[in-house]
């Protein structure tokens, strides 16, 4: 019997050394540690991406990965024309791949510890100004549907993926509750009268289907994030607003909210920030600050 275990514990141990064999163990790990899809989706494909960049060197073990193959990736990446911040953010993926081979010691020395980071300057967060969010306002105003995607992001700071799992029971009185999903808690979010009008007006118009989902496409199917990201750039460009993203719309509520001197406590549970420090680095973006509120204010 003690031969027999010993066996399935080596042969585990040579399973690991294959760089794709490491990757799935890798990505169950992830899995059972609770992490978001997206950052499971990211990881897996920067892995596969090195996996196959080392495949053409006759690399295919994880015990023959060298600094110095992860230096010519960065190298290829970059004449790919990779951007320094996705260069770094895949390198971020495989440095805790090599981690966790080390820590479950597949191998003895981690060929990514001396890989340093692609230097970059970190763009802060794009806030909108009065008149481009009310020119873009404007610019959907006889789209009913996507008026009331534009004004809920707008007015609660949302993520564009809670915005597209709501559902018309979510919506209660002057309310939404955005459920939990992965390692997001569930919250409630209060609905100002600019918010509540817009999406009454679309939902009298919504056409009657058996989808929950609040947002709904031409053939009564749930939008999905890509769908919903598509049609607001393109009210972006119909504005004439450049250099935006649908991000810029939570931005924009965070930054205004505080401006007003709502407190950051409150903001961090409406905008679903898991730490405090993150709503306060939209300070540093607020020139001035009235007296303390607690009331949410309307944009």
């Amino acid at each position: 019997m003690t031969a027999v275990f010993l066996n399935v514990i080596m042969g585990s141990m040579t399973d690991l050394k294959s760089l794709t064999s490491a990757k799935d163990s890798f990505i169950e790990q992830l899995k059972k540690d609770n992490c978001s899809s997206s950052t499971i989706l990211a990881y897996r494909a920067d892995l596969t991406q090195l996996i196959e960049f080392l495949e053409k060197k006759q690399i295919t073990q994880t015990t023959s990965v060298a600094s110095e193959h992860i230096e010519d990736f960065k190298k290829y990446l970059s004449s790919n024309k990779y951007t320094p911040k996705s260069i770094s953010r895949k390198l971020n993926s495989i440095k805790s791949f090599f981690r966790f081979l080390t820590a479950n010691k597949v191998i003895t020395d981690d060929p990514a510890a001396p890989v340093a980071h692609p230097k970059f300057e970190i763009s802060p967060p794009r806030v909108l100004s009065k008149m481009e969010y009310r020119a873009l306002r404007d610019a959907s105003r006889d789209d009913t549907r996507m008026a009331a995607i534009i004004e809920t992001l707008l007015q609660t700071g949302m993520r564009i993926g809670e915005l597209a799992r709501l559902e018309l029971d979510d919506i209660v009185d002057k309310e939404i509750h955005i459920k939990a999903y992965e390692s997001q808690p569930a919250r409630t979010v209060p609905l100002n009268q600019a918010v509540k009008r817009a999406l009454d007006r679309y939902l009298d118009l919504r056409p009657k289907t058996k989808t929950k989902a609040i947002f709904i496409t031409k053939t009564s199917r749930p939008m999905h994030v890509r769908n919903i990201r598509s049609s607001v750039d393109r009210y972006f460009r119909l504005a004439g607003i450049q250099n935006t993203t649908v991000n810029d719309l939570r931005h924009t509520f965070i930054c205004h909210q505080l401006s007003t001197g709502v407190s950051p406590v409150l903001i961090q549970k409406i905008a679903g920030h898991k730490r405090l420090s993150t709503t306060e680095k939209y300070l540093n973006l607020i020139k001035e600050k009235i007296a303390t509120s607690e009331k949410l204010e309307e944009l």
